[in-house]
């Protein structure tokens, strides 16, 4: 029970080092919120998320937070590991931010998809 409470620990300490100092990751949070006041907002006018629009973008939040936190994750460890430039490390950053940004792409296209038709559809009359 120890050793899963310390692996706990430092997976919580990892996010909040994410949180603090990364600020890729700070937008991804802050696009979190105002997706989650958008989807809780668009109730007032009448226009709930049903559970599974609130799971799929729930699931898009998720695939940025890892993405962006693995992308971070290899490009420290790279950086530690070979300080200087070298052609191999400068492709495997790039492929890292290259996945994070067709994560991102997805999300957009994900949250728009849900969001849209019922921003629309709230302020028609």
């Amino acid at each position: 029970m120890f050793r899963f409470y310390k692996s706990f620990k430092y997976a919580l300490n990892g996010v909040i080092l994410l949180a603090r100092t990364e600020r890729n990751f700070q937008i991804i949070l802050g696009c979190m919120v105002l997706t989650v006041i958008t989807g809780f907002g668009l109730g007032y006018f009448g226009q709930h998320l049903t559970r599974f629009e609130w799971a799929i973008l729930w699931l898009a939040i998720g695939l940025m937070l890892v993405s962006e936190g693995l992308n971070t994750a290899l490009e420290k460890a790279l950086d530690t590991l070979h300080p200087d430039l070298h052609v191999g490390v400068g492709q495997s950053k790039d492929m890292a931010a290259g996945a994070t940004f067709c994560a991102s792409t997805v999300s957009i296209i994900v949250g728009l998809y849900i969001l849209l038709p019922h921003i629309i559809a709230a302020f028609s009359v």
